[in-house]
C-alpha cells in the first residue's frame, strides 16, 4: 500500500465533507463505511454469514442487511457487537488492502470513522487526520441527516472515544465549525504537508 493516512471524526463532525474535498485534489478515498455497505448489500459477501448468526429479523426486504434493526441488536447486546465484527472486519480489511494496492496518487486517504476505536489499521496508516467539532455540533448535525434522536445520537457518541481521546492520536486536526471556505484551505494546507511527507522516506507506521 502507498502512504496511508487515516482520516476520522465522531459522528456527526463531517468527514465525508473533507473526504470530499480531498478527493476534488485528486487523492484516492477508501471509505470502511462504504465498503461495509457494499459488504451488506443483498448479495454482498458478508450475508451468508450475517443471515446464518442473527436470521431474518435483521433483513431488508431485499435481503440486504437492515442496518436500523442491528444497530439496536448491538447497542443492547455486546456478543452480537462482537459477532457482526468479527464477520465484517476481515473482509473490509481485505477490501481496503486490495484498493490502497492499486489506488494512484501520491498517498491515500484511508476514511474510518472507528479508527480509533478498533486499533485495526495502526500497521496500515503512516498518519492520523482528525476531523473536530463541538458536541452539541454532532449532535444537530446527525440529528439533520438522520432523524435519530438525541438519545439514540448520545448512545452512539458514548460507543465511540472521547473527543479528547480521539484528539490526542491525531496527527492533524480539522476543525469543522465554521464554513467551506475555511474547510478547503484547511484541507489544501494539510494535503500540501502529506504531499511532502509521502514523497520523503518518512513511510514507517504509526505505533
Amino acid at each position: 500500500m502507498p502512504y496511508a493516512v487515516g482520516l476520522t471524526g465522531g459522528i456527526g463532525s463531517g468527514k465525508s465533507t473533507i473526504a470530499e474535498l480531498f478527493k476534488k485534489l485528486d487523492i484516492t478515498v477508501i471509505d470502511t463505511d462504504a465498503i461495509a455497505h457494499e459488504l451488506t448489500a443483498p448479495t454482498g459477501a458478508a450475508m451468508v454469514s450475517i443471515r446464518a448468526r442473527f436470521g431474518s429479523e435483521i433483513l431488508n426486504v431485499d435481503g440486504g442487511l437492515n442496518r436500523a434493526a442491528m444497530r439496536q441488536r448491538v447497542f443492547a447486546d455486546l456478543n452480537a457487537k462482537q459477532t457482526l465484527e468479527k464477520i465484517l472486519h476481515p473482509l473490509i480489511r481485505l477490501e481496503v488492502d486490495a484498493r490502497g494496492r492499486t489506488s494512484p496518487g501520491p498517498y491515500v486517504l484511508l476514511a474510518i470513522p472507528l479508527l480509533i476505536e478498533t486499533g485495526a489499521y495502526n500497521d496500515r496508516v503512516n498518519r492520523v487526520v482528525v476531523v473536530d467539532c463541538s458536541e452539541a455540533l454532532q449532535i444537530s448535525r446527525t440529528a439533520t441527516r438522520s432523524g435519530l434522536s438525541d438519545g439514540e445520537i448520545k448512545a452512539i457518541m458514548a460507543a465511540q472515544v472521547s473527543r479528547a481521546e480521539r484528539l490526542r492520536h491525531a496527527d492533524d486536526i480539522i476543525v469543522n465549525e465554521s464554513g467551506l471556505d475555511s474547510l478547503v484551505s484547511a484541507v489544501a494546507v494539510i494535503d500540501h504537508r502529506l504531499r511532502t511527507l509521502a514523497n520523503s522516506n518518512n513511510h514507517g507506521k504509526r505505533d
